[in-house]
């Protein structure tokens, strides 16, 4: 049976000490589910996979065994290689290039949250931040010198926030590179 390249983003874990979830047992949650080829990235939650499954129930079959294993609902986002693939290459031009000037971060949305929707709970303050929305995502980008000033942090208390997941720029690609490493 043919399979796909996946990366799962959870929401939420290892977080300033809330909800703990050490990566060798995340690991073997998806080995138990029958996903092959399994790796994560950093302690945030990125985990690259291989699965024959597909579309919101992998999600869902995903979400289901993080919370028997560990107690917690957890929001998981998936996104196959091609997807992450189309991420980083239609992303704004420009974007991520300056990171000396600027913080530039991914937010990724977890269906039923539409791009429209995310974007009109995300405030930007002119000479600061900049956002733009694509198919799943919504680019972030604010000026490091003024990052005090942005609004990203007003999304936080918002019903939408609990659909999404940030990642930096830089993660954004080292992540791609990363499944594309294990890509036949």
């Amino acid at each position: 049976m043919a399979s796909t390249r996946y990366l799962a983003l959870l929401r939420g874990i290892n977080v300033g000490g809330k909800n703990p979830v050490p990566m060798a047992a995340l690991r073997e949650v998806f080995e138990t589910a029958g996903h092959t080829e399994v790796s994560t990235y950093i302690q945030s939650g990125n985990v690259l996979f291989r699965s024959p499954q597909t579309g919101p129930a992998l999600e869902q079959e995903i979400e289901a065994s993080l919370e028997e294993r560990f107690g917690v609902p957890l929001v998981v986002v998936v996104r196959s290689l091609r997807q992450l693939r189309t991420v980083v290459e239609k992303a704004p031009p420009g974007f991520g290039s300056r990171a000396d000037v600027f913080h530039s971060d991914v937010i990724f949305l977890r269906s039923p949250l539409t791009t429209a929707q995310a974007m009109t709970v995300v405030r930007t303050r002119d000479g600061v931040d900049e956002a733009w929305a694509a198919n799943g995502v919504l680019y972030f980008q604010r000026l490091s010198a003024e990052r005090t000033k942005s609004r990203m942090g007003q999304i936080i208390g918002t019903p939408e926030y609990k659909l999404m997941t940030i990642r930096s720029w830089k993660t954004t690609t080292k992540l791609l590179e990363l499944l594309q490493g294990g890509a036949t």
